[in-house]
């Protein structure tokens, strides 16, 4: 069988790990609209009959401003060592610009093939599209260049296909029902912050940490850090509105997990400058 492992890189907040969830053919990372969602090295496992395809969700590239982006974007220039092609991401709304330039240079570097996907393609006409295209075909010297969407999966299945066909004879890697590398208590509390990335604004969703503190068969219990009083006052709510609306989000998507019912218990503490707590951030894993 073919089987492999293909690097997902681009600039923060260019659709990566919507395009991962897409190529999986299910959820397997938290999205939203705000940077800097992804904060660890995520393994999305595409299975067929006769390949398997191992997906590296990354952090997008950037300059690091605290211990959490150091260790966020020392992920992203540690996870090229073993994979066999890179899949660049870029967002077909925005301009092509340094940023995508500096991250193409890191990739077409490295010897690999590099297929290009330009995301986002679906709000866009044709003509923007191939003008998109030419100047994403300008960044290096490309394998292949696919325009797509992986909100609605347009072109995802041509994408798919190219990326498996680059891959070499190998074993499968994970289990035919196995999706993803991270633990489950892991999955379940990405999906409360992903729940609290949507509910809040500006600073906040930044200084957003979460931690699963009990995962039994009735009962998950979680802490979500913040920094300061204020944020913690935001995310509470008035009234604990805003808790309680994280908690309702996030519980139907966890049972899916878990394959049952569970009462979700969230908590929310204050733990100053946590993105600079070196053991914190190993104990989250990031």
């Amino acid at each position: 069988m073919r089987s492999g492992f293909v690097a997902v890189a681009g600039r923060p907040n260019v659709g990566k790990s919507t395009l991962v969830n897409a190529l999986c053919g299910r959820k397997v990372a938290i999205v939203s609209d705000k940077p800097q969602t992804t904060r660890r090295r995520i393994f999305g496992v595409a299975h067929g009959d006769d390949w398997q395809l191992v997906l590296v969700d990354l952090p997008g590239f950037q300059r690091p401003r605290d211990p959490l982006t150091e260790h966020m974007q020392r992920t992203v220039d540690t996870s090229f060592d073993d994979v066999d092609a890179v899949l660049l991401v870029l967002d077909a709304r925005a301009r092509i610009g340094a940023g995508d330039r500096y991250v193409g240079r890191r990739v077409f570097d490295l010897a690999l093939p590099v297929v290009i996907a330009l995301n986002k393609v679906d709000r866009l006409k044709p003509g923007q599209v191939a003008e998109q295209m030419q100047r994403a075909a300008e960044l290096g010297d490309f394998h292949a260049l696919h325009p797509v969407s992986g909100r609605t999966g347009d072109g995802v299945g041509a994408l798919r296909e190219e990326l498996v066909a680059l891959q070499p004879e190998g074993p499968a890697y994970f289990e035919r029902e196995q999706r993803t590398d991270l633990p489950v208590e892991v999955q379940a509390a990405e999906l409360v912050r992903e729940k609290a990335l949507q509910l809040t604004r500006e600073e906040v969703p930044h200084a957003i940490s979460v931690e699963v503190d009990e995962l039994g068969a009735k009962v998950v219990r979680a802490t979500l850090y913040v920094e300061t009083d204020s944020q913690k006052q935001i995310v509470v709510g008035k009234g604990g509105a805003t808790i309680r609306e994280i908690g309702t989000r996030a519980r139907p998507e966890i049972e899916l997990l878990l394959g049952h019912p569970v009462f979700l218990d969230l908590r929310v503490k204050v733990k100053p400058r946590w993105r600079r707590d070196e053991a914190l951030l190993e104990r989250l894993g990031i």
